[in-house]
């Protein structure tokens, strides 16, 4: 079994503030994995610190399809295999869809092979029309969380860590996002799905799930763990460790 991603004691700070206090986690080639938290627990911290923001002071060992990437800069990163979908994906007006998947062509190994993979996804994701469009401009939620997918596709990562693709989107939008995610799965392709909620697991399936308290992983396993989380909630899991919140760097950075 080769390893997507292995993450081992990982550390993060911004100043003198810990945030990942020894995040162990492995994903699988071929898997999805869900990390589910509430706020504050360090969700947000480690997906940063996986794509290289350069905010943070991080220590411990970060391994792509078994290279390590821990010191690389974000270029680096994504060319070793990383990619990131976000929460709130970037409006890029006056840049066509097309023009855009045409540059990252033009910028990888094999332009050719790029733009076989993004004609298939086109035709695959049904997003035709979505071609002659400004990137994630004047777009819903849905159509957003629709484009990223179809740039994974193309880019065809090792690792892909998706923060909150069903953050702010209705019933629909949330089943649509998790049939995607479903329907890219591939035997070279491991996937991070970050989230708060467990209403998104309604529609998909992933091979585990993970919780995350007070800056490290504290439970794994089936889907089974987050239906005891919707059952009792973040709290109880908490109180059951004598965990405490850690705060998140935006609560950390406003403090300043």
């Amino acid at each position: 079994m080769s390893l997507a991603l292995s993450v081992r004691s990982l550390e993060a700070k911004i100043g003198d503030l810990l945030i990942l206090k020894g995040v162990d986690l492995e994903v699988p080639a071929g898997e999805v994995h869900v990390l589910m938290g509430p706020n504050g627990s360090g969700k947000s911290t480690l997906c940063h610190v996986l794509t290289g923001k350069d905010d943070y002071q991080a220590t411990g060992t970060i391994l792509v399809d078994g290279i390590d990437i821990s010191g690389m800069p974000v270029d680096e990163r994504a060319r070793a295999g990383v990619f990131q979908a976000f929460q709130y994906p970037v409006q890029i007006g006056g840049v066509l869809l097309e023009e855009l998947l045409d540059e990252m062509a033009e910028a990888s190994p094999d332009p050719a092979a790029f733009r076989a993979r993004t004609t298939a996804a086109v035709e695959s994701l049904n997003m035709e029309h979505f071609m002659n469009r400004s990137v994630n401009d004047e777009l819903s939620g849905g159509e957003k969380k629709r484009s990223e997918m179809l740039q994974l596709a193309a880019v065809q990562p090792k690792i892909a860590v998706l923060d909150e693709i069903d953050s702010g989107l209705d019933i629909d939008a949330v089943r649509e996002v998790a049939e995607l995610v479903e329907e890219l799965r591939s035997p070279d392709l491991g996937v991070l799905l970050i989230t708060h909620y467990s209403r998104i697991l309604r529609y998909m399936k992933p091979d585990r799930v993970h919780v995350m308290i007070d800056g490290r992983v504290v439970k794994s396993g089936g889907v089974e763990v987050a239906e005891e989380l919707e059952s009792s909630g973040y709290d109880a899991l908490r109180k059951s460790l004598g965990a405490e919140p850690v705060a998140e760097e935006d609560d950390f950075l406003a403090g300043l």
